[in-house]
């Protein structure tokens, strides 16, 4: 490996990289509680079934045709098989796991969609064991989303205008390539330093329905893989990115100097994959509680979402400002709108994929029901705080209800039969019934799979899709 010149003097900064960087180094498989090892598994299956459902996107079509395929390199477009680099790889199939806001939620924040393609695609090519596939993933999940609470927390550092899957997301994919790697402490310090020049996303997209978004996961899991290619190769990244420096990454992203303790404190003892949740709901997770109540109102009053007359929500102007329009179109867009979200629950009985289908949330009964959904702003709420949503029905009762976990959160997981069922639906979209089947027993199975090559030839095993899911 290239030697690397002599670190600058420690800073605080340059300190808590180090030890950042030494625990990413020199996690083992045996050093991990097997609740951790369950909760990566989960996610990386959930992970997958979100990407093989995105190759039937608008978009994932757009960026395979851009950056080209089969170009001989050693990784593979899902769902596609055609040969890529690496780095278009993780690219490619990083806008796939994200594009239908079905991908895992809480981390850089959706750091399943960042970290999984990144690792994958570093891994084609070389022999990899499941222990090594699993401890990459929770490096990253571990990384990028020590980097987002040190950075604010996802309120203050989304709140100025960042979107911190792009920003937290590549160094979250550095750092998972360079333990995939095996990269020394010392390399892999340099890997998430470099990745720093790579964090970019902003939030812009939301106020048009713009397709950005769907790229930034993607963008972050290609510059996680390039940003440890160069420094396998040797090149160096800025020591004190992380002091309070100009060009610094808190000052540079709002957040002046940044709370260094947030990095390592209980490192090794609290993994931050652990507080990650998961999306049964093909909406932005700021819906997903409003969703949640109004199915728990119409369950216990054992009404049918026709009696409903109107709905209110009392919100957050964060929440708002992020997903208060009554959206329809473009897909984008309604995948981001609260009212919509609320109105295909009520009307279909749920919010999954197959709800924001063209014909179904442009359903004539949907339209109705969004002229009578008011979406009110709580000055006292705090940015986070969960919605209260109420309903009133035709006799005039209501009813209202503030749920403070989504399903899907640690707090109120989802079943594991869920899990699967949500894994076979989606993945199904893209796979044989038996490929489907294979790959949900292989990734039960990593930590006894010596080598994961059978993983990739499961993923190109699909077949390119005739017309996109709008």
């Amino acid at each position: 490996m290239t030697s690397h010149p002599t670190a600058a003097p420690p800073t605080a900064g340059a300190d808590a990289l180090t030890r950042l960087a030494a625990f990413t180094a020199t996690l083992r498989f045996a050093d991990l509680p097997a609740a951790v090892v369950d909760k990566a598994r989960v996610h990386i299956l959930d992970t997958l079934g979100a990407a093989l459902a995105g190759t039937r996107s608008h978009e994932f079509a757009l960026v395979a045709a851009t950056v080209g395929v089969n170009s001989g390199g050693p990784a593979r477009l899902w769902a596609l098989g055609s040969a890529a680099s690496a780095r278009d790889a993780a690219l490619v199939n990083g806008v796939a796991a994200h594009v239908f806001e079905l991908d895992d939620t809480g981390g850089c924040d959706h750091s399943g969609a960042v970290v999984v393609p990144a690792v994958i695609a570093a891994a084609e090519g070389r022999p990899v064991s499941g222990e090594e596939l699993l401890v990459a993933v929770v490096v990253g999940y571990e990384v990028g989303r020590r980097l987002l609470e040190a950075a604010g927390g996802y309120d203050r550092h989304n709140g100025a205008g960042w979107h911190s899957t792009g920003t937290c997301g590549a160094v979250a994919a550095a750092a998972a390539v360079a333990r995939l790697w095996r990269l020394d402490a010392a390399a892999t310090a340099h890997a998430i330093t470099i990745a720093t020049s790579f964090s970019s996303g902003l939030w812009a997209f939301i106020h048009d329905g713009a397709q950005t978004k769907k790229i930034h996961a993607g963008r972050a899991a290609e510059g996680g893989v390039l940003a440890a290619e160069l420094a396998r190769a040797g090149m160096t990244g800025p020591s004190r990115v992380f002091d309070e420096v100009w060009g610094g990454f808190f000052r540079s992203f709002g957040h002046a100097d940044g709370d260094l303790a947030r990095f390592t404190e209980e490192l090794g003892h609290v993994y931050r994959i652990m507080r990650v949740s998961l999306k049964p709901y093909a909406a932005c997770r700021g819906t997903h509680s409003a969703i949640d109540a109004v199915g728990d109102l119409l369950a216990e009053t054992g009404r049918p979402g026709t009696e409903i007359d109107r709905i209110g929500v009392r919100a957050s102007e964060f929440l708002i400002g992020m997903c208060g329009r009554p959206e329809v179109e473009p897909l984008a867009a309604a995948q981001m709108s609260l009212p919509l979200a609320i109105a295909l629950r009520a009307v279909h009985g749920e919010a999954g994929l197959s709800s924001y289908a063209g014909p179904k949330r442009r359903d004539p009964r949907i339209r109705d029901l969004l002229e009578r959904i008011v979406v009110e702003t709580d000055p006292a709420m705090a940015a986070l705080d969960e919605p209260v949503v109420e309903l009133r029905f035709s006799d005039g009762t209501s009813v209202d209800r503030m749920v403070p976990r989504a399903t899907g959160s640690p707090e109120r997981p989802m079943t594991p039969a869920a899990v699967q069922a949500k894994f076979a639906e989606l993945a199904g979209m893209a796979l044989p019934a038996e490929s489907v089947t294979a790959l949900a027993d292989l990734v039960a199975a990593l930590p006894a799979v010596e080598d994961v090559a059978p993983l990739f030839a499961l993923l190109a095993a699909g077949r390119p899709a005739t017309e996109p899911f709008r």
